[in-house]
């Protein structure tokens, strides 16, 4: 299933939990929390408002969409988290990391949390079994995080004359530091390959690496 479709029912689903909610306000707000930017996301603001209209909500007419953008900066979602909460959204929405998982996850342990993250959310911590989740946090798992061996296997097949391939991670993300790096570690020394780790964590960082890279030949 493509991001987009995810993100549609990460829209259905919120819809469904705002319903669910007794007492709720004659107009519910939802708290929109991302790492990335607008500009970056369009395309899943619009799947995301696709699904809430599919179970009956449109923003504007009868829900609000409290939008939160950390611009690429994992280290703001915290605060983005902690200001949602106390406006009183009915909802958080995490709909595009680990990161913004967590931040929702340790802001509150009352409001309803929807969350698509690409790992393991049991691993993660985020809750307690895939079965029963508990809390109050639900969501999905899309566990992306697994097919990272493959990846580096299909590399070596195109490149097979390499003995070095470097990894450009955020280390801000949990779940690309971790877990991913653990697994792309073992992969690597399988094929008996050279794993540079090159850590960044903005879009200025990443570009600044692929620059020294390539002078450095």
């Amino acid at each position: 299933m493509r991001r987009r479709e995810l993100i549609t029912l990460l829209g259905v689903a919120t819809a469904r939990l705002l319903r669910a909610l007794a007492q709720q306000p004659t107009m519910p707000a939802i708290g929109f929390l991302n790492p990335a930017s607008l500009d970056a996301r369009r395309d899943l603001i619009a799947a995301f408002q696709q699904g809430l209209a599919e179970a009956g909500y449109v923003e504007g007419r009868n829900v609000t969409i409290d939008y939160r953008w950390a611009e690429g900066r994992n280290d703001r979602l915290p605060v983005m988290a902690a200001d949602l909460v106390q406006r009183g959204v009915a909802v958080i929405v995490a709909a595009d990391g680990t990161a913004a998982a967590l931040a929702a996850k340790a802001a509150t342990s009352t409001i309803p949390i929807v969350f698509l993250v690409g790992a393991d959310p049991v691993e993660l911590g985020l809750v307690a079994s895939l079965a029963r989740p508990g809390g109050n946090m639900t969501g999905v798992g899309a566990l992306a995080v697994g097919t990272i061996a493959k990846r580096l296997q299909l590399l070596y097949e195109l490149v097979p004359a390499a003995k070095q391939i470097a990894f450009l991670r955020n280390p801000t993300n949990p779940s690309f530091s971790t877990f991913e790096t653990g697994e792309l570690q073992a992969a690597a020394a399988g094929l008996s390959l050279q794993l540079l780790l090159l850590n960044a964590s903005t879009a200025r960082d990443r570009s600044g690496l692929c620059r020294a890279r390539r002078a450095a030949g």
